[in-house]
């Protein structure tokens, strides 16, 4: 009898500690640091991308001769909904890989991992949180400006 208690992963996979499997790991550990690099660069782009509308649309209605605007804070307000998708998406990204790597690093695949925990770190958790922390003050900004 099965016991109902086994890990699942280990229900479902074979493990073995051959130089194939242990390459597999390896490719699956570097797609993944590239799936975190893409969402590291989507985030960018929406935070930078909200920034400078909220800057450049402010600015335009400061020119001289310009009309009026309509909606005078849409600006402000399409720079913030950006600059908020742009953090979720650091903080989904952060999980997501946290979740991934402890599951790389569960019992059944440390004999094809092949170096320890602490041999195999990689700056793009810290990058990921600085960009968190410009995201979040350039959200502040954007918030807090006074007009």
């Amino acid at each position: 009898m099965a016991d109902s208690h086994a890990a699942p992963s280990a229900a479902r996979f074979e493990v073995r500690a051959t130089a194939a499997d242990h390459f597999a790991w390896v490719r699956t550990r570097l797609a993944l640091e590239r799936t975190i690099m893409s969402w590291l660069r989507t985030a960018v782009a929406l935070i930078g991308f909200g920034f400078a509308i909220v800057q450049y649309l402010e600015h335009l209605e400061e020119t001289p001769g310009a009309r009026a605007a309509y909606l005078p804070h849409a600006p402000r307000y399409m720079g913030l909904a950006l600059i908020s998708c742009g953090i979720l998406a650091l903080l989904v990204s952060i999980w997501q890989y946290w979740w991934s790597i402890r599951y790389l690093w569960g019992e059944p695949y440390t004999p094809i991992a092949g170096v320890t925990k602490e041999g195999m770190q990689t700056p793009v958790i810290a990058v990921a949180i600085v960009l968190l922390l410009i995201g979040l003050f350039a959200f502040f900004a954007v918030l807090l400006r006074l007009t």
